[in-house]
């Protein structure tokens, strides 16, 4: 009797346990209950699922959660397409928003027709890793490797290897994600709105004839481009050519013209990158041979 009269006890101290665990827990639910918009999951389906970052945000779900609440525009989104960002606009009943495209753009023509290699670079084909290796072997200690990380990096397809082993962004492709900005080791690539028409192809701050020594189409610090731009367009710092695009309604393409090597072009719609008529011509097509040391 005794035996069941404990086995008794316990079981009623068990149910109001049990009890008292749930009470506290239906009170701690009450109480630290956070609100969530059911239509940031709507939202969320709607987005592309990339979590690029291309819009500024961790990802999908932070963008939809910043549409919601009004702090975001659907054009934010640059991966998906026109017009499921105006149906999301239309969903929750707000302004599609305006923001310029940009893309992805380097600053390096240094191909492998142009540009000597001091050292033959034998290993894992990976700019990252060849960079960690005495800078890859390239003369110029800024330019591109050639090994096409940020093709690899490139979830939408919007960059290639050339013949001259440098990158080619196809502009109506890319979504400006990044991802091609974090991967080069050399920092070679950048975010820039298309408006921007002017750029330097180039990051070589050598001195002119030991930058032009190892790169035909290297700036040289010249100055002709900066005299020939509207004042204050255009400055040298550590012998390269800095555009100053606050000023950029200043940008003409005059300013490119007596550039001897090239190095500072004018983005052409239809043609691509157009260089001055002083500029040297390059016809060869083939690789430089190894240079000595």
């Amino acid at each position: 009797m005794d035996a069941l009269t404990n086995i008794g006890i316990a079981a009623v101290f068990m149910a109001l346990l049990g009890t008292l665990l749930a009470w506290l827990l239906a009170v701690a639910n009450r109480r630290l209950y956070v609100y969530e918009d059911p239509r940031i999951n709507e939202v969320e389906e709607l987005l592309p699922k990339s979590n690029c970052g291309a819009c500024g945000t961790a990802g999908c779900r932070n963008f939809a959660e910043g549409l919601v609440e009004g702090k975001l525009q659907p054009v934010q989104c640059t991966v998906n397409s026109p017009d499921m960002n105006k149906y999301i606009a239309g969903f929750l009943g707000v302004s599609l928003g305006e923001q310029e495209k940009r893309v992805a753009r380097l600053a390096c023509a240094g191909g492998s027709h142009v540009a000597i290699m001091r050292a033959h670079y034998d290993g894992m084909e990976s700019c990252r890793a060849a960079a960690i290796v005495g800078g890859g072997g390239k003369g110029c200690a800024w330019g591109c490797l050639g090994l096409g990380d940020c093709e690899v990096a490139c979830d939408f397809d919007a960059i290639f290897m050339d013949r001259h082993g440098l990158p080619q962004v196809i502009a109506d492709k890319c979504t400006a994600c990044n991802d091609c900005v974090e991967v080069c080791p050399k920092g070679l690539f950048s975010l820039e709105p298309v408006s921007r028409k002017l750029w330097v192809v180039c990051k070589n701050q050598a001195e002119g004839d030991i930058a032009e020594a190892d790169c035909e189409v290297a700036c040289t610090a010249c100055g002709r481009c900066v005299v020939d731009a509207a004042p204050g367009l255009i400055k040298l710092e550590n012998n390269l050519a800095v555009i100053d695009y606050a000023k950029n309604e200043l940008a003409a393409r005059l300013a490119i013209e007596r550039c001897p090597t090239g190095a500072i072009v004018w983005l052409d719609d239809a043609k691509g990158p157009v260089r001055g008529v002083a500029a040297k011509k390059i016809l060869r097509q083939k690789p430089l041979p190894l240079a000595s040391v």
